[in-house]
Formats: structure tokens, sequence, C-alpha cells
């Protein structure tokens, strides 16, 4: 009798499971993690990358949320910091944005290296898929610091089987009408052109995730 009663508890147990798996199912969370670049800065709401990348995936019908965690100033240092909180919100994927401030305060490349380096090992750590957006030293710093700053994104992307987006601002730096008046942030116009051409890396990066169902 309890052997008969076992069978029917494990047969409701699979036919319940059966019927809510796909109800229970959860949207990939994605961890945009950057600066005001992410953030939005001067931007209108709605106009921030985040927000654009989340209306092309709901667009595409792919089950993801962009989580904004772009902190205005940000440096390297700044997004390791904060990166244990970030990780509570359990995200399935990973964008790291971070890097320009170092930059514009002339950090060493070698510390700002070793600050990405320690993000990207945590992520990989807990297998969340990354990609990681580059940046470029502004000129004025002189050729070596320009150097040895651009080389650190292709070579941890490399080390950590990262996808890389080389140049965030590609197309939108420095021309003034897609920027805002500071020269450094972009407009309306600029957010959209960036938030297009990194979106196929996005898809990419949200079918990399375990859990991901596009529809």
């Amino acid at each position: 009798m309890m052997h008969g009663r076992f069978k029917r508890g494990l047969l409701l147990a699979l036919v319940m499971g059966f019927v809510a798996g796909p109800l229970l199912a959860a949207p990939v969370k994605i961890l945009m993690l950057g600066t005001s670049l992410t953030q939005g800065y001067g931007l209108p709401p709605g106009s921030e990358i985040p927000a654009l990348l989340q209306a092309k995936l709901n667009a595409a019908k792919i089950d993801a949320r962009v989580i904004n965690a772009g902190v205005s100033g940000d440096t390297s240092a700044g997004g390791l910091s904060r990166l244990d909180w970030s990780l509570g919100d359990r995200p399935g994927a990973a964008v790291v944005e971070l890097g320009s401030n170092d930059a514009l305060r002339g950090i060493p490349p070698a510390q700002t290296e070793k600050n990405l380096s320690a993000i990207l090992a945590k992520l990989k750590a807990q297998h969340i898929p990354i990609l990681l957006l580059g940046m470029m030293a502004p000129r004025n710093l002189g050729p070596e610091y320009a150097r040895d700053f651009d080389s650190i994104y292709p070579r941890l992307a490399k080390r950590y089987d990262a996808m890389l987006y080389p140049f965030l601002l590609q197309g939108v730096a420095l021309n003034p009408k897609l920027n805002q008046r500071d020269g450094m942030h972009p407009n309306p116009a600029g957010a959209k052109i960036i938030a297009d051409r990194i979106f196929p890396d996005v898809k990419r990066l949200v079918a990399q995730t375990a859990g991901s169902h596009g529809h």
C-alpha cells in the first residue's frame, strides 16, 4: 500500500514539475557593470544604453532583463568594490564597461588591468558569460600610456575567454553631433548607435547562458 502511494506521489510530483517548469522559468538577468556611459549620464529616461538594449531584447522576443549597474565617475577599482553586491541579483550574464575614468585620471594601466582582471576572474568563477566593452585612452596622455591602456582589453578577453567589443564609442567618439556638450558622453543619437552596434554581441551573450530561452 505504501509502495502504491509512493508511486502515485512520485507521478504527481513529475506531472506538477512538468506543468510548473515552463511557468517558473525566469528571464536571464544581464548585469551591466559600468560607468556614466552605462548609467546614462545626461540622457532622458529610456534612452540609456541598458534601456535601449532592453527594448531591443523585448522586440526580438528574447527573455532577458538588463540590470543597469552603471555609476557615474566609477573607476575599475570602484566596479570591483561593488561587484559582490551586484552579484546578489544572481545574474546569468555580465557586460563589463569600466576603465574610461581610470584613463581620464591617468591611473597606471597596470592597476586598471589588475582590477578588471579581478572582476573577470570573479565572474568566470561563477560561470557567468562575459561581454567586455573595450575602451581607448585619450591620446593626449602620450603614445606609451595609450599603447599600454588600449592593450588591456584584448589581453583580458583572451585570458578569461570573454567576448570583446573592441571600442565602445566606435563611430561616436569625437563626433559633436553624437555627443553632449561635454564632448565625452553620448547624446540620445549616440547612445542609439552604441546600443545598435553592441546588440548582436548581447544576443550572443544571452545564448551562452545555460538558462537562456529566446522564443
